[in-house]
């Protein structure tokens, strides 16, 4: 019943919702797709924004503010009587090995809701970047931003994330948050080279999404 209720909430909020956000983010959006979020990176690389400054929020479902997110599902919806139920699938816990747990931070993994509170608390990260003129691809969580110098883009890294905690009160991965050049870079399962004879950049599977879907066969 919780699962019906939830994906009713979602198919009313979603519409509301479309028109705030941003053309980089693709994940969880009605038309959107993997490929778009590389057609979208590629266009990037072929601009000549061939530094990456590739942004890993640690555990980012589970660490979500509660009462930010709220705050800014307020200020779309309005409406007292889903946002208390919204709140109540939010603190209504998770059973782990057969023990309640309480659920003080973060969305459920899994919920029906998830995806989309998860976009409307990300959104507020895109409309930064956009208004600091930033070429960026958002998928979910997993945010990678194109510039065009290593200058450029070690200024980048430490003033997003600064904001990123500041802000939005989530926790940037610093082990896993880095600067890399397209040939190093994976995401969303691809890979990036350089033809060399037209001097554009393709994508291709990353060798190591190969590697995994052939262990799977």
């Amino acid at each position: 019943m919780d699962r019906v209720i939830q994906q009713g909430i979602a198919q009313i909020i979603s519409p509301m919702c479309e028109p705030l956000f941003s053309d980089h983010s693709y994940g969880f959006r009605p038309n959107r797709s993997c490929e778009m979020a590389i057609k979208d990176m590629l266009m990037f690389l072929n601009e000549g924004y061939e530094w990456i400054v590739d942004i890993d929020l640690e555990k980012f479902f589970d660490n979500v503010p509660q009462d930010k997110l709220m705050s800014l599902v307020h200020n779309i919806i309005n409406d007292g009587d889903t946002e208390s139920l919204i709140r109540k699938y939010l603190k209504a816990g998770v059973m782990v090995q057969g023990r309640y747990e309480k659920t003080e931070q973060g969305t459920p993994q899994g919920g029906n809701l998830s995806p989309l509170l998860s976009n409307i608390m990300l959104n507020e990260l895109d409309k930064e970047m956009e208004r600091r003129g930033l070429r960026f691809v958002r998928y979910a969580d997993d945010c990678v931003i194109a510039v065009r110098s290593e200058a450029s883009a070690k200024r980048v890294m430490y003033s997003i994330t600064d904001w990123i905690e500041r802000k939005l009160g989530l926790k940037v991965n610093a082990d896993k948050t880095h600067i890399t050049r397209p040939m190093n870079l994976k995401y969303l399962g691809f890979g990036f080279w350089k033809d060399s004879k037209t001097k554009e950049w393709k994508c291709r599977p990353h060798k190591d999404s190969v590697q995994k879907f052939k262990r799977t066969l």
